[in-house]
């Protein structure tokens, strides 16, 4: 914004909140206009608008919002002194569906954990019930089959408190896989929709690929690899001292996101994984490095994977004839 626009604008900043929102305008000398505590509702921003416009006319200024969790005012002033360096935000249509598909996510995992909840108690209903027999019935004592038969086979001089928390216990854990199940069945539907294709390589399925794209958002918001690296903490720190140079792991970044390209070099380099990623691997443990450190090597070349198949909407190549290191 040049010298002469930014002495015509009324600048207004907006301090947002859950269900108020305080707006401060200021002069173009930092001088407040006005301030305005406004509701969440549509006319409640209408008025807020229409203020605005009243109060710019009246100066014979043009109007120019602020938005951010800051103080209003202060963000009124950073308008005023760093308005030519501030980025314009907008809502890309990727965006959006990203946006999406980390609500469900976030729903899959929330039901994930009130399931462990669950079994952890049944798992103590049961045992008082059945003893330590239980365990030996079924492989997985959690499964479909497994849940309808302790239903059925409470037997009848069980105390009644006991029985029915079992009943309540055994329910909604059924409810919860199928509800699971639903949203997987919906983020898939989504992901194909929106031709994203993380879900074609090795090691992430649909549960890690919508963890990741919900992270990631637009793509383009990151010109590189590195870029990204840095922003899911994938990228070592530098710590050296001297003629010793020393890499470390990081702890900031998006620690969700992080945790999501982890699971996915596990998967790699497991027997059934990627034949290449464990070349890769086990080359690093060569090298002289431990093998968490060979780990974090590979999820950081696992970033570059996903960066470059999400900015091309391409799928993911497995080597054809001979296993390659394809990242050396």
């Amino acid at each position: 914004m040049q010298t002469i626009h930014r002495s015509q604008t009324l600048f207004v900043g907006v301090d947002v909140h859950k269900d108020t929102h305080t707006a401060v305008a200021l002069s173009p000398f930092g001088k407040k206009i006005f301030e305005m505590t406004i509701g969440n509702e549509a006319e409640d921003f209408i008025s807020l608008v229409e203020k605005t416009k009243v109060e710019a006319e009246k100066s014979g200024l043009v109007p120019s919002f602020g938005l951010d969790s800051l103080d209003a005012q202060g963000v009124a002033e950073v308008m005023i002194q760093k308005i030519d360096t501030l980025p314009v935000y907008t809502l890309t249509e990727e965006a959006q569906e990203a946006k999406q598909i980390r609500e469900l996510s976030l729903e899959r995992e929330w039901l994930v954990k009130e399931r462990s909840r669950l079994k952890n108690q049944l798992h103590i209903l049961l045992h008082r019930i059945h003893n330590t027999g239980y365990r030996a019935k079924f492989k997985d004592p959690f499964s479909k089959k497994a849940l309808r038969y302790w239903s059925r086979s409470i037997p009848k001089n069980t105390d009644a408190i006991l029985a029915q928390r079992t009943k309540r216990a055994l329910r909604r854990i059924l409810d919860l896989r199928e509800e699971i199940q639903e949203i997987e069945e919906e983020l898939e539907t989504m992901m194909k929709e929106n031709k994203q294709t993380l879900s074609t390589a090795s090691g992430c399925g649909t549960v890690i690929a919508a963890e990741m794209i919900g992270e990631i958002g637009d793509i383009a918001r990151f010109h590189s690899p590195g870029a990204l690296a840095k922003y899911a903490g994938c990228a070592p720190r530098e710590h050296s001292s001297g003629k010793t140079i020393r890499w470390r792991k990081t702890k900031s970044g998006n620690r969700r996101l992080n945790r999501s390209f982890h699971r996915m070099a596990l998967s790699q380099i497991s027997r059934s994984g990627n034949d290449a990623a464990r070349v890769y691997f086990k080359r690093k443990i060569s090298e002289g490095k431990t093998k968490a450190q060979a780990l974090v090597c590979l999820r950081r070349q696992l970033v570059n994977v996903v960066w470059m198949m999400m900015g091309h909407k391409t799928e993911y190549r497995y080597p054809q004839e001979k296993v390659v290191d394809f990242f050396s």
